[in-house]
């Protein structure tokens, strides 16, 4: 089943049929949009990474296994989080997934309560994630736009230097470097010096590459 809409999607891919369809049930009663997958194949087919949602793991399945899923999303760039549901044998290696990035996991049997609390976390944190990498794509736009003598500004104003001192660094006028400065801030949509910096650290640039 492929999902055309945007909304925040559960997938739970886990061979055992009576599983799924449990966890699909109380996903329904939550409001919560499910897809159930029997193998990680089927699942690996048909995901979108674009598709917001968490992913709800069995750790022990034939084929692919659930960590081997979990490496395959990472390898793909996958952010989806994924939470492992395991039998009491498998709670080794879900401490062995949650350090290749899964965000939690249930050892078998659990309540409705703890999968749906668990679920919200994930759900939510894949939002702001989401909203956060699209910020930082819109960011690393604006600062393609930026002239390297801006971009030169830029990191030595972040550094919070000045514009006497960045003038005597870059060996040119202080008022260059205020009109350098007044363009860069144009065209970042910069507030403050603040809302500057906290855009350099959101996009992840490095200011020793300038």
């Amino acid at each position: 089943m492929t999902i055309q809409a945007r909304s925040p999607t559960a997938f739970v891919v886990d061979d055992d049929e009576a599983v799924r369809s449990s966890l699909r049930m109380l996903l329904k009663s939550l409001g919560i949009p499910a897809v159930t997958h029997g193998s990680a194949a089927e699942f690996l087919a048909e995901y979108d990474l674009e598709q917001p949602g968490c992913l709800i793991l069995d750790v022990r399945m034939p084929g692919i296994s659930g960590l081997e899923l979990q490496d395959e999303l990472n390898r793909r760039g996958a952010i989806i989080p994924v939470i492992f549901i395991t039998g009491h044998g498998d709670v080794p290696m879900a401490v062995e997934a949650m350090q290749h990035g899964a965000v939690d996991f249930l050892q078998k049997p659990f309540s409705d309560k703890d999968l749906s609390d668990r679920v919200q976390r994930a759900l939510s944190a894949d939002l702001r994630n989401r909203a956060q990498l699209g910020e930082k794509d819109q960011i690393r736009a604006r600062m393609a736009m930026l002239t390297p003598r801006e971009r030169q500004v830029l990191a030595l104003v972040t550094l919070g230097k000045a514009n006497k001192a960045i003038a005597g660094d870059l060996g040119v006028s202080q008022r260059t470097v205020e009109i350098h400065r007044a363009h860069l801030m144009e065209k970042m949509g910069a507030a403050s010096l603040a809302h500057l910096v906290r855009m350099t650290m959101i996009a992840d640039i490095g200011k020793s590459t300038y």
